[in-house]
């Protein structure tokens, strides 16, 4: 029987996560997309902590009234979590993808965050 797109992208995610695990020296970018907004954070998985985050429902874009789950507004949310992350000293970093495909609004987050200084 076939699977949903969910589960596809479930068991997609757990492959990824057995490879992509951020170290000390290179903590680990995750992201997390929703119909309506997209999520950013930075995590350190030995401490078991989230260090920086980003979101579409940040105060900076709230006034914004388009639809915030496109490659526009991820983009804005890649330079936002790269800004706040060379704040804190975070430059280098692992990109979990959380099971989407590389394409559409999780590329444009992750080359908006290159561009900005982030190495992953």
């Amino acid at each position: 029987m076939a699977e949903s797109r969910k589960e596809s992208r479930q068991r997609r995610h757990k492959r990824i996560r057995k490879k992509v695990l951020g170290t000390p020296d290179r903590l680990r970018l995750a992201v997390y997309r929703s119909l309506n907004h997209i999520y950013a954070q930075i995590i350190d998985d030995f401490k078991g902590y989230t260090v920086v985050t980003a979101s579409s429902l940040g105060k900076e874009f709230k006034g914004d009234k388009s639809h915030k789950g496109n490659a526009k507004t991820a983009k804005l949310v890649g330079e936002l979590i790269a800004r706040r992350a060379l704040e804190k000293g975070i430059k280098k970093l692992v990109f979990d993808r959380s099971g989407y495909l590389y394409h559409g609004s999780i590329k444009a987050l992750a080359e908006a965050a290159r561009e900005a200084g982030l190495e992953f």
